[in-house]
């Protein structure tokens, strides 16, 4: 007899290459009922843990205590238009960029923006290009529309390996795209690096006759660390497109909303703006939610404060370089990469023995690595001191 599904066998497949993150939660859950929440050290998502700014939660009170008539009502798919002004404004200064509210679509968060941008953008069987490692959620969103990712190695301080984009182009490559500051790596990509690239985008888009655009995926643009500002990008290349959102540095990834933003002089602007926003619709966001547009329009200059990130990221680098591991030292976002001193998913299993929960590097395209996300308390990072030092001595005796 002939065995039958309920589900798709592409998405059968799509949840056992997911299921790494969904695999350390639960298993989190698992030991901490065992052992006690306190006694479990949780690295494995990325879900920030500080609290919104004061002036978000006043705002968000002030608003909703006072709702104008239509304040829930269905608005043009690309956004309120005052909202869109503002956000605007806040791009131009970010990325030196005469942008206006005509160059902003509000999304849902920027995995909404991705894939209004793949909508937009790809023909079926046509490439993206991304850095190794990579968010895992890429794979699938350029799949939901018929396009295929193309992953290649970062170099190995995780910065832009731009001989190995070069070499990955191909006339069926419709873009690249790059996340910086990155997960999981915590890189944050120089200017300098960008420019070299978008040369050879240009040169590429030249010799193929396709355009080939960049796109970034921005969530921790201001979640940089040391002083850092993280370059702009769209006056760098026409055919830039950059997404994010407010879930890091507002701290509300629940609330699912962020913006898409195109250059200003992109040649194809007009088209790809209205294609963009049906895809807003017909891929059922309809548009960004109401109240949150409202809210956000507000407190576009306000953030969590990014020097509790830095203090932790500081700690916890004190705790891995003294345990012996090899690692980057991330520049923005909150994550570690570090190498894991054999097989990755072996050496995540270990850690769990010490209560230690990390992600096989293996789940981001990048094996005998692990991602630790230090969006958690600093009692945490301390108390997960010696079973970090455990488990690498016992991997290094053979254990």
């Amino acid at each position: 007899m002939t065995q039958s599904f309920y589900v798709s066998q592409k998405m059968l497949q799509f949840m056992e290459r997911s299921s790494w993150i969904r695999k350390m939660f639960e298993e989190g859950i698992r030991l901490k009922n065992i052992h006690g929440k306190d006694k479990v050290f949780d690295f494995s998502l990325g879900n920030p843990d500080l609290p919104p700014p004061d002036a978000f939660e006043q705002t968000l009170a002030r608003i909703a205590a006072n709702p104008q008539p239509g304040a829930h009502a269905y608005m043009p798919n690309a956004g309120l238009d005052f909202v869109k002004e503002r956000v605007a404004a806040r791009v131009a200064e970010d990325h030196d960029a005469p942008v206006t509210k005509n160059e902003i679509i509000m999304t849902c968060g920027a995995a909404g923006g991705l894939n209004i941008i793949f909508k937009a953008i790809l023909n079926e069987g046509e490439e993206v290009i991304t850095p190794a490692p990579y968010f895992v959620e890429y794979g699938f969103y350029v799949d939901n529309h018929g396009g295929k990712l193309v992953p290649v190695p970062a170099n190995p301080d995780f910065s832009l390996n731009l001989s190995a984009i070069e070499a990955a182009i191909t006339p069926k490559t419709k873009a690249v795209l790059i996340n910086s500051p990155h997960n999981p790596t915590g890189a944050v990509y120089s200017r300098n690096a960008i420019k070299d690239l978008i040369e050879i985008l240009k040169n590429a888009s030249q010799s193929t006759g396709q355009t080939i655009f960049l796109i970034s995926d921005e969530p921790y643009r201001r979640l940089a660390f040391d002083g850092l500002r993280v370059p702009a990008l769209l006056d760098l290349y026409e055919n830039a497109v950059v997404t994010t959102s407010f879930s890091k540095d507002l701290s509300i990834p629940g609330e699912r909303i962020g913006y898409v933003a195109v250059n200003p002089v992109c040649p194809c602007k007009t088209q790809l703006l209205g294609a963009m926003t049906l895809a807003n619709r017909i891929l059922g966001f309809v548009n960004a939610p109401a109240l949150m547009q409202r809210v956000v329009a507000e407190v576009l200059n306000e953030s969590v404060d990014v020097g509790i990130y830095q203090r932790r990221r500081d700690r916890f680098a004190s705790i891995l370089d003294e345990a012996g591991y090899e690692f980057t030292m991330p520049k923005g976002a909150f994550y570690f990469f570090p190498k894991t001193p054999i097989d990755d998913v072996k050496f995540v299993s270990m850690l769990q023995e010490e209560l230690i929960l990390a992600v096989p590097g293996t789940g981001f395209g990048c094996p005998n690595h692990m991602r630790l996300a230090f969006c958690v308390d600093e009692a945490v990072i301390e108390g997960a001191r010696a079973g970090f030092k455990r488990a690498m001595e016992r991997a290094k005796a053979g254990q």
